[in-house]
């Protein structure tokens, strides 16, 4: 990893790959890494997040995926970011403490969404306490109002939290408001913050209004047509990137109609590595073959501008 850069451009959304009866399978972990850095020129990572399933992972299985994540990216990535958040706020700390532990360069904390903070001093509370049991690691705040219902604007709960959380890095912005992003943007260039965007679909609209790169799932395998859109939007040849989103979002159209959600994106990587992803954990239940068949003729039937 790279100590000090600033978290930037593309980051992958990690998929947590199971065996076939359900387990963690961290024999692929070393092979992903590698796909990533040389398939998709993506060397940022974003672990135990929704994509990875996080939430649906016990303790000891989210500290393994961690360590083999920070283990196998040494070297190799710029950034491993370990998502630590939880509904306890001890297993939170735990989490926060093992991340810092074993080296990771960053750790990001989602709000509680059962017992849910109502106001930005309560949420900052909360974050703050899981912060300060890394007090050397880079924190991020991961906003996404759609899964949590906390629905508190980031521009406001950036007031002053370097105050109450000196290790405040920036955000992974998984909402639609981009008026709210762009007033964070706005308002915060200042402190060097990094905004990265969680919705894949619109990020050439966060790019727009100043975000500094992406968090999310497609990242995984189309890591480089995004990439390539970075490059185009900064040249800048903003029909070129157009026409990258455009492709991206015909693509991610396709598969919502079909019902596209992690069990579906574990089944997309599946195809397009060929790194077995394995199934997803109840309650969510497996792609269905038809879906595969769909989303892989839907896929290799787009022309991308780079010809591929």
């Amino acid at each position: 990893m790279t100590p000090g850069k600033k978290l930037q451009g593309l980051v992958a959304a990690t998929i947590t790959p199971m065996t076939p009866d359900g387990q963690i399978n961290l024999s692929v972990i070393r092979q992903y890494v590698d796909y990533l850095v040389s398939e998709q020129n993506v060397k940022n990572v974003f672990v135990n997040g929704t994509t990875g399933e996080g939430l649906s992972l016990n303790i000891q299985e989210r500290k393994q995926l961690a360590e083999e994540w920070v283990c196998q990216g040494k070297d190799k990535l710029d950034h491993v970011i370990i998502h630590v958040g939880a509904l306890s706020l001890p297993e939170s700390q735990e989490l926060a403490r093992h991340a810092a532990a074993i080296g990771a360069s960053g750790i990001a904390v989602i709000a509680p969404f059962f017992f849910k903070p109502t106001n930005k001093d309560e949420l900052i509370a909360f974050l703050q306490k899981v912060a300060s049991e890394a007090p050397t690691v880079p924190f991020y705040y991961y906003h996404i109002p759609l899964l949590t219902g906390v629905k508190i604007r980031v521009e406001g709960l950036l007031d002053g939290i370097k105050e109450r959380i000196p290790t405040f890095q920036g955000v992974k912005f998984s909402d639609t408001d981009l008026l709210d992003l762009a007033q964070c943007i706005n308002k915060n260039e200042r402190e060097q913050f990094a905004f990265l965007y969680g919705v894949d679909e619109q990020l050439l609209s966060a790019l727009a209004v100043g975000a500094d790169g992406a968090v999310g799932s497609t990242y995984n395998y189309l890591g480089r047509k995004s990439n390539l859109m970075l490059q185009a939007f900064a040249k800048p040849d903003l029909a070129l990137a157009w026409k990258y989103q455009l492709l991206t979002g015909e693509f991610l159209n396709f598969v919502i109609k079909l019902g596209f959600g992690v069990a579906q994106t574990k089944a997309v990587m599946t195809f397009v590595s060929g790194i077995p992803m394995g199934p997803p954990r109840l309650p969510l239940v497996d792609a269905s073959e038809e879906f595969i068949v769909k989303a892989k003729a839907k896929l290799d039937s787009i022309v991308w501008p780079d010809g591929n």
